[in-house]
């Protein structure tokens, strides 16, 4: 695998009745690679992947190739607490054109030993092959931590298995893992606000949430750190820290969709059990979106997209 840099773990835009938004979904993919994004994560957590039913999976995907044309990878989002249904559900992602990759997260729910993680993600690997996947270790979602040493033993066990998305938030286990795998397999920080640690202890790049609201500069901020450019670096990520806090203010997506929406990119409707931000915590996402500078080309009044 040669990607590195930043990816958008992106949103899908729904309309009011739920349905998934083909044209703004359209846009945000042409308005990330027009800001310069390295790739693009399609149908994962951000984009809210655990409320799609398996044609609206694929149809999410598929719009997302679609717009991209290859001028930037594309990973899918596929994750299940069944192995079986897994690697069913994996399956079909064979005959998907286009596709870099596969992002999966730890079973959830389960709450799998490191053994049963092992097999899951071998059995994933086998029924993918020879197309890359990525591992996405999210412990604070799924209530499962994929250990380093597994980590590790998978990369070693299966050549398609070939990243890692780290969002446990422990920088010592990061490193471990970074240390440990072999040449060529790539350490993705799985958080905005541990990006440039993770990058100093060898990381090679972002899986970003921000990305959405701001592609070119969080593009900017890792791209600059990948190149030792630490006080550009630094400089990006004291503007948009706040940012990267603000996006969990409210469970993830809602805040980034409602800041989307106030910047008149697509609506801030997300689907049950997610709700839409309190109006409070709305006014102090405009309020921080302002003074970033966000909200600079969006619609003077409530345009189409706008709360619709």
């Amino acid at each position: 695998m040669d990607t590195v840099g930043c990816g958008t773990a992106i949103v899908t835009p729904f309309r009011v009745d739920g349905s998934i938004d083909d044209q703004a979904l359209w846009a945000l993919v042409n308005w990330q690679i027009e800001s310069g994004i390295d790739f693009i994560v399609a149908c994962g957590s951000t984009g809210e992947a655990a409320t799609l039913d398996e044609e609206e999976w694929l149809h999410a995907v598929g719009i997302v190739l679609e717009a991209a044309a290859g001028r930037v990878p594309v990973w899918a989002g596929c994750t299940h607490n069944s192995t079986r249904v897994l690697v069913r559900q994996a399956g079909l992602l064979r005959g998907v054109k286009g596709l870099s990759a596969v992002l999966s997260a730890n079973p959830y729910y389960n709450k799998p030993t490191q053994e049963g993680q092992f097999q899951h993600f071998l059995a994933l690997a086998k029924a993918v092959e020879p197309l890359p996947v990525v591992l996405y270790n999210v412990p604070g979602r799924t209530a499962a931590n994929l250990e380093p040493e597994t980590v590790i033993r998978l990369a070693e066990a299966a050549p398609n298995i070939q990243a890692i998305k780290e969002a446990s938030g422990k920088l010592p286990q990061i490193a471990q893992v970074v240390h440990g795998v072999p040449n060529g397999f790539k350490v993705f920080s799985g958080d905005d606000n541990l990006a440039l640690a993770a990058i100093g202890i060898g990381a090679h790049g972002l899986i970003s949430v921000a990305s959405n609201e701001a592609p070119a500069e969080v593009t900017r901020m890792i791209g600059a750190a990948l190149e030792n450019d630490w006080t550009t670096a630094r400089d990006l990520e004291q503007r948009y820290g706040r940012l990267f806090e603000a996006n969990f203010w409210e469970s993830n997506p809602a805040p980034v969709k409602t800041v989307l929406n106030l910047m008149g990119k697509c609506s801030d409707t997300v689907r049950l059990p997610l709700v839409p931000p309190m109006v409070t915590t709305r006014a102090k996402l405009e309020r921080l979106a302002g003074e970033l500078g966000l909200l600079k080309f969006a619609p003077a009044g409530e345009g189409d997209l706008r709360r619709s």
